[in-house]
């Protein structure tokens, strides 16, 4: 037996094999301005389950005749793949407010639909979650995100105002045009790119993946704050994506987001451009290869993530896009057969760089140190005999 939870009426134990805990009658409700939860003892099953999330998580059995106890009709409920509160929904929120957050999240998971007054309350008091820690938020968004529709989720989240206490960055972009998509603003070409994202991350037999996923969805915050008019109507996002990759940084940095997480994310919106430089194949290797080391590990989401940003109605368009990018994945996989991408490195080591002119460590060594790898990226590997002889006419051209 273990006692870890004693102070919320729990006593944890393991028998025959089977992990069990058992608990009091209890319920835990938030106060207006309170982050913690204050726990609550009761003396009966039904003052146990009024006081539940859902009334399809408002269901028990008694043991040992296991006779079913369903007071607020959960069973039915589930049948129907409905979402109602035992009490009203008013308590049900108020007594904790990451219950907003969920009932969004049930609906991407599920496939169930709030009941009209859930709804209401979900709308009227979406901004109770601001005294909910951003961890247990984060939590229920990454459910969302990686349930089989995320789409339905974020939707749900923006047509009910709890995005804006979530992910405020989403519903700004319903009021921004696409200037590749006029068909579409860009609220609705970031769900079409998270749905096409997904698609591929089946037909490529991966794992849902939250890092693509929400790179997907934030991949385009950025446009907002660089909109701008130009002479005929045409609008444009100039460096949206540096914008957006700072933004990104930010908000997932404000939900606890892991650093890596972070980093690995904004990155991905930072780089999603990029291949719309290669126009023809007329890229160089150096290019190509500057591409793939850039991307490092997150290479395979970067190709997933640029396929799905084409959510263009032109055929022509589109096929001429992807045959792009299938030439591209080509020439990444035969250079990488060279040499491994990712860890490309310049002939010459730090050491070496010393030895060769003859300097202490310093400022220098890091320039010569670039400058032979972009040498690297150009051309490919060369001898130590062939890098010595270019960092010596490199280092007369910069000497002082």
């Amino acid at each position: 037996m273990w006692t870890v939870g004693i102070e919320f009426g729990t006593v944890g134990l393991r028998k025959n094999g089977l992990q069990l805990e058992i608990t009091t009658y209890r319920s835990e409700s938030y106060q207006p301005k309170s982050r913690k939860p204050e726990v609550h003892y009761g003396t009966s099953l039904e003052e146990d389950l009024v006081r539940r999330d859902f009334t399809v998580n408002a269901m028990a059995v008694h043991l040992p005749g296991r006779e079913f106890a369903d007071p607020f009709g959960g069973l039915a409920d589930l049948s129907a793949q409905r979402l109602r509160t035992p009490g009203t929904p008013e308590d049900s929120f108020s007594d904790d407010p990451l219950r907003i957050m969920r009932a969004v999240r049930f609906a991407a998971q599920l496939g169930f639909t709030m009941a009209p007054e859930v709804r209401e309350a979900v709308s009227g008091m979406a901004e109770r979650l601001g005294i909910v820690s951003a961890e247990r938020i984060r939590d229920e968004l990454v459910k969302l995100m990686l349930s089989a529709n995320p789409r339905t989720g974020v939707e749900q989240m923006v047509e009910l105002g709890v995005a804006q206490h979530v992910l405020p960055e989403i519903p700004k972009l319903r009021l921004e045009i696409d200037e590749h998509h006029r068909h579409k603003d860009v609220y609705e070409h970031s769900l079409t790119v998270l749905d096409q994202a997904i698609e591929l991350e089946k037909k490529r037999g991966l794992e849902p993946d939250l890092v693509l996923r929400l790179a997907a969805l934030l991949h385009d915050i950025g446009k907002p704050k660089t909109r701008s008019y130009e002479p005929g109507g045409r609008v444009t996002f100039h460096h949206h994506e540096v914008v957006g990759a700072s933004m990104t940084r930010s908000r997932l940095g404000a939900l606890r987001f892991s650093k890596d997480t972070v980093a690995d994310i904004s990155k991905l919106v930072a780089l999603h451009l990029r291949f719309h430089g290669y126009g023809k194949g007329e890229w160089t290797d150096s290019a190509v290869r500057r591409y793939a080391r850039d991307a490092g590990h997150l290479l395979e989401r970067l190709h997933i993530l640029t396929r799905a940003d084409c959510t263009t109605r032109n055929r022509r368009k589109a096929a001429a896009l992807a045959r792009a990018y299938d030439d591209i994945e080509r020439r990444i996989e035969r250079l990488a057969e060279e040499e491994e991408l990712n860890r490309i490195r310049p002939d010459l080591d730090g050491n070496e760089i010393q030895k060769i002119l003859g300097i202490s460590p310093g400022p220098m060594v890091g320039k010569a140190w670039r400058y032979l790898l972009e040498l690297r990226l150009e051309h490919g590997p060369m001898s130590k005999d062939d890098a010595a002889n270019e960092l010596r006419r490199w280092a007369e051209e910069h000497s002082d």
